[in-house]
């Protein structure tokens, strides 16, 4: 089955704007970057929502030539939110950018968030890139803390997305998509898993909306011109998820 085209990024008449986001767990660059360079830029995303982007010596670097290798900007995040990281396209406006370590559990890597407010087109826009815990208590209250940091923003609409490290069943998936669209259950595209890895192959990364945002499209980009199998097992060990999302001027 052909894949049916994804909506391109524009801007309408009256300000409201379709745009294209990505969410990728690039496993620190160390897999093949050209191959992840490949990916994303054939997603053609306005926004790029990073986990476990490099975090240690030269971390800021690493950013920097990974935006420049896909034409785009370094928004916020990295090592100061200990490891979500946010591109953009200069379609962005940057109103405000936020790094947010969350508590520390003892034996367990920090985590954080990576947030940002933006205005493209006419509509302001709240982004979060998160990396959620492996432990199940810690992933479900994080989910708790990523629901309360979107709605104190203050704009008209939000999207969230990274690495859940749970399956849609999960608590923490379902807190999350009780007060979020899920873009996938919303407007299923492209592939489901993004874990093949694994036995069986799950969702386990995925993008959330808040209401009002309209979701047109939402999966793993295969068989997306200029995406090959090949590249998309060789970038790292997850697969994107790629979202065609309209914001209506509010």
């Amino acid at each position: 089955m052909d894949l049916p085209p994804l909506p391109p990024s524009l801007t309408e008449p009256d300000g409201s704007a379709v745009i294209r986001v990505l969410s990728y767990n690039v496993r620190s660059l160390r897999d093949d970057e050209e191959a992840l360079v490949r990916v994303i830029r054939a997603c053609a995303p306005d926004l790029v929502f990073i986990q476990e982007a490099p975090r240690f010596f030269r971390w800021r670097k690493h950013a920097a030539r990974l935006a420049s290798k896909t034409d785009l900007v370094v928004l916020s995040g990295g090592a100061t939110a200990a490891g979500p990281l946010l591109l953009c396209s200069l379609r962005a406006f940057v109103e405000r950018t936020e790094d947010v370590l969350l508590p520390l559990t003892p034996g367990e890597h920090r985590r954080g968030f990576a947030t940002a407010v933006v205005r493209i087109g006419g509509v302001r826009l709240g982004v979060l890139s998160a990396h959620l815990s492996l432990r199940a208590a810690e992933r479900y209250e994080q989910a708790g803390m990523l629901l309360e940091r979107l709605a104190g923003m203050d704009v008209p609409y939000v999207v969230a997305a990274g690495d859940i490290n749970e399956r849609p069943e999960g608590p923490a998936f379902r807190r999350l998509a009780a007060e979020l669209q899920d873009g996938w259950a919303v407007a299923p595209w492209g592939a489901e898993h993004t874990s093949e890895h694994t036995d069986p192959a799950q969702r386990i990364d995925a993008v959330f909306a808040s209401r009002g945002v309209e979701v047109l499209a939402c999966g793993v980009p295969v068989g997306l011109p200029g995406v090959s199998a090949a590249d998309l097992r060789a970038a790292t060990d997850h697969y994107p998820v790629l979202a065609a999302l309209r914001l209506p001027l509010p």
